[in-house]
């Protein structure tokens, strides 16, 4: 009898800690993720694999359902196009010149009537490709422990929280869908929405998790994209807040898997803690993750659907596709923009090596005000400043630095 009870005991602790030990567990699986062994987990190689065996048995762990075609998995092929202009075409055909991609789908079924869809896309650039930012001759491991081990770390957080958590309401079922193909052209989330695994009408709304490592200490700053595509969203997120510095975003478009579910007229919720200079470089590793943010972030983001949760299903609302209206430009400064900078002008948050902003002395922190004769108050308008300049031209640039307006000369 005292054995039952110590095995007992036992057991409740194991079962506490596995409802609480939320930021230990997310750590261990950004590392997992972001590891060298998974080079760089790109899309249809042997990273991928790895990577999408090591979520589905978190899946399995936490007790969820298996969601794909293939139990835990829905797999989907397409050819590379030479041509990176033309749409890559997806197939559920299997051929000698195709490469198959893997969704890890689970499910926490409630028998609710209406489901939320939890994302995050665990892809990455392998050993650099044309989407890397890195300038070497020497291939390196792109490990993507922001970009984006971040986000699925998140998302198998709030599996175990929406599993194990006793204060949630069962109004809603969770689809925890961990995207493949992102990096080159949202293909995962683009072939789920056109061979949805549930009925796609039954979708409440869909929450989406990339780059979500990086929160600034300084001042915890948190872009929320799609904010518009609810009525609901812009109170809940606001009288749930206590912490961060939102940066709202109304437009249910961008470079995410958020904007295969808004192309299907469902509200959309993006969480991104802005850019920074390892962005699609091999230094975007483990070792600059602010855990204790992803933390914060992750209970936030739980918050947000408990509070959704008591309601009916969700209005779906068109907004501005904010894309269209970019203009086009031949010339960069080579800078990483700060996203999540909501003062006047363009904040540097990364400079690129041998690039016009590196020549001409701009350093990160520096706020971009003008350039020729074009004030630049926000991010569209610097892309207009841009647009007006070709390669080989020179202008005057002011930046501010730290409260002083500095000239500087730049050839394009």
């Amino acid at each position: 009898m005292k054995k039952l009870r110590f095995i007992t005991f036992f057991i409740l602790i194991a079962s506490c800690n596995q409802k609480y030990s939320y930021k230990n567990r997310m750590q261990d699986d950004l590392i997992y993720l972001s590891a060298d062994s998974l080079e760089g987990r790109e899309t249809g190689k042997k990273g991928e694999k790895i990577a999408a065996e090591y979520i589905k048995k978190r899946f399995i762990e936490l007790g969820l359902d298996p969601a794909g075609t293939n139990h835990y998995y829905q797999n989907f092929n397409f050819k590379n196009n030479s041509d990176p202009h033309k749409e890559i075409k997806l197939t559920t055909e299997e051929t000698d010149s195709s490469i198959t991609a893997t969704n890890v789908i689970g499910f926490i079924n409630n028998n609710a009537k209406n489901t939320v869809v939890i994302g995050a896309h665990y892809d990455h650039l392998g050993y650099g490709n044309e989407n890397s930012l890195h300038r070497s001759e020497k291939s390196e491991i792109h490990n993507g422990a922001d970009d984006n081990a971040s986000g699925v770390a998140m998302l198998i957080d709030l599996a175990n929280k929406l599993k194990f958590e006793e204060s949630i309401a069962k109004n809603n079922n969770y689809l925890f869908i961990a995207f493949s193909g992102e990096e080159i052209g949202l293909l995962g989330s683009n072939y789920f929405t056109k061979n949805p695994t549930i009925d796609i009408s039954s979708i409440n709304y869909m929450i989406n998790m990339d780059m979500v490592g990086r929160l600034k200490k300084e001042d915890s700053s948190l872009a929320i994209y799609g904010t518009g595509t609810s009525p609901i969203f812009t109170q809940t997120i606001n009288s749930n807040n206590s912490k961060f510095k939102i940066i709202q975003k109304e437009s249910g478009v961008g470079p995410s898997d958020h904007t295969s579910f808004y192309l299907n007229n469902i509200p959309v919720l993006h969480f991104f803690t802005g850019q920074h200079e390892d962005y699609h470089k091999p230094s975007d590793d483990y070792q600059k993750i602010n855990f204790e943010g992803m933390l914060m972030i992750s209970d936030y983001i739980f918050s947000i659907i408990k509070d959704i949760d008591d309601n009916e299903k969700l209005t779906f609302k068109k907004t501005k596709n904010e894309s269209e209206e970019v203009p086009r430009f031949k010339v960069s400064l080579g800078v990483v923009p700060d996203y999540l900078f909501d003062g006047e002008g363009l904040r540097i948050d990364g400079i690129s090596d041998g690039r016009p902003a590196q020549i001409a002395g701009l350093i990160k922190g520096d706020i971009v005000i003008k350039m020729g004769d074009n004030k630049i108050k926000d991010m569209m308008g610097y892309m207009k400043a841009l647009s007006n300049f070709e390669k080989g031209n020179t202008t005057e640039i002011i930046i501010n630095r730290k409260g002083e307006k500095i000239k500087k000369s730049i050839t394009f």
